[in-house]
């Protein structure tokens, strides 16, 4: 619609002002030294729903970091979307990896580079804007509320609580959310899954405190690598992950649906030179598509012991700790999962070290029924802003929440995604490309548009 063109390219460069203000604030709900900044990033989105034209605002507490609830209520007869996003970020370690400052975001090669620009302030502020443009040009056709949470990145413990004591005000049709990645900007694609999530952490005891690596060595277990030894042992030479029933309820697809999942546009040789590696690494029997959007996996998030300062110090180490995350895929459970991985992982423990398994969160994989109207209005509004319909893919990542908005709303969730994979999402130098900003405000009115007209049919 030209009104919606001619208002985003009058505000354009105001909508990126307003974006990199709310990328200078260091909003980590993983780390308490950033509790006010997030309070603070939550009453900046306020503000800016309330500017974009939002009737009711408010910053709701939680045990945790508070919620951003908004709503703009038309016509009670029409349809409504219930927009979802997060304004919390990942910690931005390691620092000295970083090009320049995580919350000093800078624009080069046409990317915004800042912690949180793609995940997910510079996705759910699209939103923000796009229904800024509706509401200013008069041309909102259905209602929309938001629910912008500050706990995404550790696992959405209290909006759980929140969905269950406010289901009649979060009443809706469907879910919006961008917080994923498309192929490309000229391969624009839609996803039609996420994977689910089981976090753990381990932490293997050996004695009872450091010691001397030359008087003990040989004669103590070492935790350090007694851990190796473990983690090592949970991939066979197929790389497949050898937890007793881990892959008992796997959903496997038909081969016709894996064929028409690798018609997906992918170029091995790019993949690997983006990433700096020689080879791929994975699952036997199954492509690089498959690995990443219908198997599950096991990956090590980070490992730790002993001695790890600069220059050497000979110690046999106490203890040794390692993050790991498992992803799901449909018909996983994620507390049976990490209730397996425990049971496992305290079984195949030598008795020369003791083991500690703690669960932190997880949350279940999610299908999108792509017969859904809604699904229909996001695959024809993308098409109406890029030229092309977009390709359906299964995400490889996991929103927790999703599963839930289905359990207690009974709403189905559309995840219409602008990022790309190589946006560094949770890595140093995380960007997002202006692109791709800007296209995503151009898209998101259509999808209302088609969602309304699709509802009365």
């Amino acid at each position: 619609m030209q009104v919606w063109k001619d208002y985003q390219a009058n505000h354009k460069d105001r909508f990126l002002d307003e974006l990199l203000a709310l990328l200078r604030i260091p909003s980590v709900s993983a780390d308490s030294r950033f509790n006010q900044d997030v309070k603070d990033c939550a009453e900046a989105v306020k503000q800016r729903l309330q500017e974009a034209g939002a009737d009711k605002v408010e910053v709701c507490p939680t045990a945790g970091h508070p919620i951003v609830y908004g709503e703009k209520i038309i016509d009670p007869a029409l349809p409504t979307v219930l927009v979802y996003g997060h304004y919390d970020v990942q910690p931005a370690d390691p620092l000295e990896l970083w090009h320049s400052g995580p919350f000093e975001p800078v624009i080069k090669d046409g990317k915004i580079f800042a912690r949180g620009s793609a995940d997910d302030k510079g996705q759910f502020y699209m939103h923000v804007k796009a229904f800024e443009i509706m509401t200013k040009t008069s041309t909102l056709p259905c209602n929309i509320k938001f629910m912008i949470e500050g706990e995404e990145e550790v696992g959405s413990a209290n909006l759980g609580i929140f969905v269950k004591e406010n289901k009649e005000r979060l009443k809706a049709d469907v879910v919006l959310i961008s917080d994923t990645a498309m192929i490309s900007l000229e391969n624009p694609s839609l996803d039609t899954g996420l994977r689910g999530l089981s976090y753990m952490e381990v932490e293997v005891t050996g004695p009872n405190r450091d010691l001397h690596s030359g008087v003990y060595g040989g004669a103590v277990a070492n935790p350090a690598t007694i851990l190796c030894q473990l983690i090592a042992s949970m991939h066979d030479e197929y790389n497949h992950i050898t937890i007793p029933g881990f892959y008992d309820k796997v959903l496997e697809l038909s081969k016709e649906e894996r064929d028409a999942l690798n018609k997906a546009p992918f170029n091995e040789a790019e993949y690997k030179q983006d990433l700096g590696i020689d080879e791929l690494w994975g699952e036997k029997g199954f492509s690089t598509i498959e690995r990443t959007g219908i198997r599950p996996t096991l990956e090590v998030n980070g490992i730790w012991g002993g001695y790890t300062g600069e220059g050497s110090k000979t110690v046999l180490p106490s203890k040794a700790s390692a993050k790991i995350s498992m992803r799901l895929v449909p018909n996983q459970d994620w507390i049976e999962i990490s209730e397996l991985f425990k049971a496992h992982f305290e079984k195949i423990a030598p008795k020369t070290v003791k083991v500690k398994v703690t669960a932190h969160h997880g949350g279940s994989p999610y299908v999108t029924p792509t017969d859904h109207i809604a699904f229909k209005a996001a695959s024809k509004a993308i098409e109406s802003t890029f030229g092309k319909a977009p390709i359906p893919v299964r995400g490889g990542g996991s929103i927790p929440i999703v599963a839930l908005f289905e359990k207690e709303l009974g709403l189905k969730t559309i995840l219409m995604g602008f990022g790309l994979d190589s946006d560094n999402l949770h890595s140093p130098n995380e960007k997002y490309g202006l692109e791709n900003f800007y296209k995503g405000i151009e898209t998101i009115p259509y999808f209302h548009q088609y969602f309304a007209e699709m509802s009365k049919k």
